[in-house]
């Protein structure tokens, strides 16, 4: 049983073979049917958060009507707000949830909620955005790791030469922090390589397009730009309104990047996709509800990133709807065995 097709993700193949060859690991069977697992979001303006959250509502419904638990509603904050999450978290609290999964709107303003939440019995489940508070649990993929990759993809496109455009996510969060250091650290390798220039794109299509428009005309000839996904066709379109030549951007698997990239012509425009799952969501929500049901899993957990290359592109596409991004919706018995290969 592949539980990411290999045309969807390289990286997670290797993963998920050591998973598929091994014993199928033991699910917790504890009753957790009268509990209630809240999602608490910090942020919804772009397709991937938007996945996330139908990803998990289809989930929780499934699961709630199996009798597996009592609710698993999602709440999401404004704007990526800290402070306003840390409230949410104590009110979720005060609610009687019993387990609490977190896409965080930082890595530590949001401890203090935390730690209250764990000193009161409540089981925190962190992902994606996830928090530093040891009493959590985390899931996060290797974003240091998913940052070099492209630089490296970059450097053998380029012959290791090259002007640089780095567009960021959201300022703040611990997935932006850990992409952006993998890109720095990884240029660092590559004397010939400049970062010219960075904006904040927010994971948005229209953000980053006008972002990118406000800072090209002060930047020399781009050779290629860097992203963190839901941003690569804003890029590629204020590139052409600015009649600047098209440079190599890596995307980030939406499904418009993917239908702007095989536009262009797959051997002749010659790029990578990559992203974090935003099936991630549901690979939390089993994972608190295999700890609540007893299952002893690590706190800390992690997902392989997505990738889509262009021997997989015309595989991918056909799959991937407009407005969605390549994604997983992972079953309970999916997720403990992937925990458990990782054991091994």
């Amino acid at each position: 049983m592949a539980l990411i097709p290999s045309q969807l993700a390289r990286v997670a193949a290797l993963t998920l073979v050591a998973v598929s060859t091994a014993a199928v690991a033991a699910v917790a069977t504890g009753d957790t049917s009268k509990d209630k697992i809240a999602l608490s979001n910090s942020y919804a303006g772009n397709t991937f958060r938007q996945q996330q959250l139908k990803s998990w509502a289809e989930v929780a419904t499934q699961a709630k009507k199996a009798g597996l638990i009592a609710d698993a509603p999602a709440f999401t904050t404004a704007e990526n707000q800290a402070t306003e999450q840390a409230q949410q978290i104590q009110n979720l609290v005060l609610q009687g949830y019993k387990a609490i999964v977190i896409n965080a709107a930082s890595p530590t303003a949001l401890n203090g909620a935390v730690k209250q939440a764990c000193a009161a019995g409540v089981v925190v489940v962190s992902f994606d955005g996830i928090v530093t508070e040891p009493c959590a649990y985390r899931i996060g993929a290797d974003f240091h790791k998913m940052g070099a990759t492209e630089v490296d993809f970059l450097a053998k496109q380029l012959g290791g030469k090259g002007n640089l455009l780095e567009v960021r996510g959201l300022a703040g969060v611990s997935v932006d922090d850990e992409i952006h250091q993998g890109i720095v650290d990884e240029v660092k390798k590559y004397p010939g390589m400049k970062m010219v220039g960075s904006v904040y794109g927010q994971w948005t299509q229209t953000v980053a397009q006008k972002e990118v428009a406000g800072i090209l005309p002060s930047l020399p000839q781009i050779d290629a730009v860097v992203t963190q996904g839901g941003d690569g066709y804003g890029v590629a379109q204020a590139f052409r309104a600015a009649n600047r030549k098209m440079p190599t951007i890596i995307l980030g698997n939406r499904q418009e990047e993917l239908a702007w990239w095989q536009s262009q012509g797959v051997a002749t425009y010659k790029t990578m996709s990559i992203a974090a799952d935003p099936g991630s969501s549901t690979f939390a929500f089993w994972a608190a509800q295999q700890i609540l049901a007893g299952n002893k899993l690590p706190h800390d957990m992690s997902l392989p990133t997505l990738t889509v290359t262009p021997d997989s592109l015309a595989t991918v596409l056909p799959k991937t709807a407009p407005g969605t991004v390549a994604s997983n919706v992972f079953t309970r018995d999916q997720v403990v065995d992937m925990v458990e290969g990782t054991k091994k």
